[in-house]
């Protein structure tokens, strides 16, 4: 399936080249950092301002472009006897887009904009917003107990109350983690597009995993270095994966016939009860001022609450 999103496009930055010198090309853009880019490589060249030096920052949305999503949605649902029901589905997918974060409250595991405005296909990658997989169980059961059940069939009466209208329900949750796109944390390319860092390239001398699923570091930030002045690096949008989900939310029901027509519902409620930590994004600034951050893939939020226990009454009429 393809489609139309809206990506947020700089006007104000500096077009790239391509170097035709054999002895390479100056680099830098308007940025203070200077560098060679060798001939045949995109590169943003020494300019001292910004094609509009009046203009301090803007951007516009461009609403066009093209978005890949393809899935196998799997989803059943069984009735049992004894009035225990199940349901499942599962969803594996691949959503593939230029730009999913169009606004700042949205990009935090990419870049709001896309690299550079003149070339599109820089940005193509995995979607931010989709995880690959995600399944989801849920199930309910009526106890035995009460009236016309196994046990205490036979119950009337302050018995009946007491045994009967037990319900057990439970749903969980489980999602790999979202696309992550590691950040220079400065306009390396000085293409004049401070609102957007860009990305830096992997590092040929490392050796060992990137991901380390730390949430002190979840990335090795070891793994990449930055630029050439005046360039863009060539790691790709959201080429890795932050930190999955899995939940687990229980509850307990209890039916109380009022009336003929009203029902009062006790209700005991625990979510996230194995009290798992599903940690939220890791920072995704690889550099600051030209060295490694100390907060390259630090984690400090959590995306559920830690266990949570409830109780309610409600009234059905």
């Amino acid at each position: 399936m393809t489609g139309v999103l809206t990506c947020a496009l700089p006007i104000y930055s500096i077009p790239a080249q391509i170097c035709g010198t054999a002895s390479g090309c100056a680099s830098g853009g308007n940025g203070t950092a200077r560098g060679t880019a060798p001939q045949g490589s995109l590169y943003i060249p020494v300019q001292a301002t910004r094609p509009n030096q009046y203009l301090g920052a803007g951007f516009f949305w461009y609403a066009e472009g093209n978005s890949s999503y393809n899935a196998l949605q799997i989803d059943l649902e069984r009735r049992l006897s004894n009035g225990l029901r199940v349901r499942g589905n599962f969803t594996w997918s691949k959503n593939l887009d230029m730009n999913s974060a169009p606004t700042g409250a949205q990009a935090n595991n990419q870049a709001q904009m896309i690299m550079n405005r003149n070339d599109l296909r820089m940005d193509w990658g995995p979607s931010a917003l989709n995880p690959a997989a995600q399944a989801s169980i849920s199930a309910s059961y009526e106890l035995p107990f009460g009236k016309g059940k196994a046990v205490f069939g036979n119950a009337r009466g302050v018995t009946e109350r007491l045994a009967g209208g037990w319900q057990l329900n439970g749903i969980a949750t489980l999602l790999s983690g979202f696309p992550l796109t590691p950040q220079d944390g400065s306009n390396r390319s000085g293409d004049g597009d401070t609102r957007n860092p860009d990305r830096p390239s992997l590092n040929p001398a490392f050796a060992g995993p990137v991901m380390t699923g730390n949430p002190n570091q979840w990335f090795n930030p070891s793994a990449f270095v930055l630029s050439t002045p005046g360039t863009w690096g060539t790691l790709g949008r959201g080429t890795y994966t932050g930190p999955g989900l899995a939940d687990v939310d229980l509850s307990l029901f209890k039916r109380i016939a009022v009336s003929e027509k009203m029902n009062l519902q006790f209700r005991a409620e625990c979510f996230n009860i194995q009290n798992r930590a599903n940690f939220g994004t890791p920072n995704a600034i690889v550099f600051s001022n030209g060295i490694v951050s100390p907060s390259a893939g630090l984690i400090s939020s959590t995306v559920t609450t830690s266990r949570q226990i409830q109780f309610g009454l409600k009234l059905i009429f």
